[in-house]
C-alpha cells in the first residue's frame, strides 16, 4: 500500500456555482519531482551531463561549506542551490541552455521512476483532472521529461535571463517547503473548486502534503525497487 496523509478538512466531490447549478470539483494531482518521479538528483545530473564527472566534484568541493550548512539548517537551501548553480551555468546564453536542457531531458529518461512516470501519463489525460510538478528544480530541465504529456504544468524555480544570457541568479524563490503552497495557489486560488492530491519524499514537501486532501509519501519506491 503506498503510505499516505489524509487531510481532515476533505472537501465534498460537488460544489455549488456561483449559477446555483451542481458542478463536480475538479481533482488535482500535484507530484513532487527529484526522488519522488526520479530516482536521483537531476541538478547533479544536470552538472555530470553538462560539465563531465570532473567539474562536477569541482564546484561540489568549492561550495562544500554551503553545502554542509545548509544540510545543518544553518544556511538557505535555495541559496546554496543558487551558488552552485551560477558557478556552473553564469554567462551561457539562454539558447544553449535550453538547449542542453531538452538533449539532458531526452538522454535521461532512466532517471523516472517508471511506476510514478505512468501514473503521471495516465492522470493527465483523465477528464477533469489537472498535473502538476511542483518542484525545486529549474523548470528549464524538468518541463522537457513531459514534452509528450501536454496536460503537465510544471512549476518550478526560476532562472534570470538578461539580454539572452543566465545571471547565475534565479528569478523565482526557490520552490521549496511552503513555497510549494504559494505556487500551487498562485495558479490555483480558488481552494473549493479541487481536491488536491500530493505526492512527495522529503521535507522540502512537507507543506504540500499537509495541504493536501491526500498525500502521499514516497509512493513509487517499492514499486520500482529504487
Amino acid at each position: 500500500m503506498i503510505p499516505h496523509i489524509t487531510n481532515d478538512n476533505v472537501s465534498p466531490d460537488v460544489v455549488s456555482s456561483a449559477s446555483g447549478t451542481s458542478v463536480k470539483r475538479q481533482t488535482v494531482h500535484a507530484f513532487d519531482f527529484d526522488g519522488t518521479l526520479t530516482s536521483k538528483d537531476t541538478f547533479i545530473e544536470l552538472i555530470r551531463f553538462a560539465k563531465g564527472e570532473k567539474e562536477l566534484w569541482l564546484a561540489l568541493l568549492r561550495h562544500v561549506h554551503l553545502l554542509v550548512a545548509m544540510k545543518l539548517g544553518l544556511y538557505d537551501n535555495g541559496k546554496a542551490k543558487e551558488a552552485v548553480f551560477s558557478y556552473c551555468f553564469k554567462g551561457m546564453t539562454e539558447e544553449a541552455f535550453d538547449d542542453m536542457c531538452r538533449r539532458f531531458a531526452s538522454a535521461n529518461r532512466r532517471l523516472l521512476r517508471s511506476s510514478g512516470i505512468a501514473m503521471v501519463g495516465r492522470l493527465q489525460a483523465e477528464w477533469n483532472t489537472r498535473v502538476l510538478v511542483v518542484t525545486a528544480s529549474l523548470d528549464k530541465w524538468v518541463a522537457p521529461f513531459f514534452n509528450d504529456m501536454p496536460g503537465v504544468t510544471v512549476l518550478g524555480t526560476g532562472i534570470e535571463v538578461k539580454d539572452g544570457v543566465l545571471t547565475g541568479r534565479f528569478s523565482t524563490n526557490n520552490c521549496h517547503g511552503e513555497e510549494k503552497v504559494r505556487r500551487i495557489l498562485r495558479l490555483l486560488p480558488d481552494r473549493r473548486t479541487y481536491n488536491l492530491v500530493a505526492y512527495g519524499d522529503s521535507g522540502g514537501d512537507r507543506a504540500m502534503l499537509d495541504f493536501a486532501n491526500e498525500g502521499y509519501y514516497r509512493p513509487f519506491r517499492k514499486k520500482d525497487n529504487r
